[in-house]
């Protein structure tokens, strides 16, 4: 709603003992998420050289605080709150603006700009479905928002979101080598979603690449191949493919037995 630099000190040096530690955390996770342009060099955001992002990762890490932290998002769309007699409106114009916003961010500083992180919900066939637009570096409070909620319905207007897997469907049993079993059950482990340009879904056609010879033992969840999505000879979704069962070692003789094979293969 209002954004407060102390308290985010306060709660940094709660946390990991000094705000440099807690920085450390934080790279820690922007790397773990895969966020490879972000760097973080404080705990609240103002500006300093070795203090950036972009709008590419921002999404990221909105999406995954959307998915991860249900529990917190009310939080975004509160529209003010009073505290100590206080009273504290929210940023984000588009709250007012469209009933269908409902979050997340705003931010401004003198060398970013103004900045704002939306996200709506609308209906998408018999269900609904989330968009989040990243606009960084406005002039103004009002262009911020204006470009966001033309990002937001250009979204909605040209991209359909479409189920391509269920969690543990099995889209191949690939053969296994040195295993306790001859073949392993290959998916995701989780419903996969794409967010697409309308009309290209019936276009798509898979193409896995697996990392083959696959050889035990193979943990559950490991990665063993990619799947790519194509349409019109371009790669639309790139997707890790994982082992949805464990596969244990043979026995010592059958482990002797496939090392020859494959020698020979």
């Amino acid at each position: 709603v209002q954004s407060g630099n102390d308290a985010s000190v306060a709660l940094a040096e709660a946390v990991a003992g000094t705000e440099e530690a807690f920085v450390a955390l934080m790279n820690r996770q922007a790397e773990q998420m895969g966020l490879k342009s972000t760097r973080f060099a404080n705990s609240h955001g103002l500006p300093s050289p070795d203090n950036f992002s972009t709008a590419q990762d921002l999404s990221v890490l909105a999406a995954r605080l959307v998915a991860d932290h249900p529990e917190f998002y009310k939080i975004y769309s509160t529209k003010s709150f009073t505290y100590n007699k206080i009273k504290q409106p929210n940023r984000n114009r588009l709250l007012w603006l469209d009933p269908t916003v409902d979050g997340m961010k705003t931010g401004h500083t003198a060398s970013a700009g103004y900045c704002l992180i939306a996200t709506a919900k609308r209906p998408n066939g018999s269900g609904e479905r989330r968009l989040i637009s990243v606009v960084l570096g406005t002039t103004s409070d009002q262009v911020r928002s204006q470009e966001s909620q033309k990002l937001l319905n250009w979204g909605f207007q040209n991209f359909d979101t479409v189920k391509l897997y269920d969690k543990g469907q099995a889209i191949e049993s690939p053969q296994v080598w040195k295993g306790s079993q001859n073949q392993v059950k290959i998916g995701f482990n989780h419903d996969v979603w794409v967010t697409i340009p309308k009309g290209v879904a019936g276009k798509m056609k898979p193409a896995l690449q697996r990392n083959d010879p696959l050889v035990a033992p193979i943990a559950q969840n490991s990665k063993v191949g990619t799947m790519k999505l194509m349409a019109d000879n371009k790669v639309i979704v790139e997707l890790p493919v994982l082992a949805l069962e464990q596969v244990n070692q043979a026995s010592i003789f059958g482990r002797a037995w496939d090392s020859m094979r494959l020698w020979v293969k």
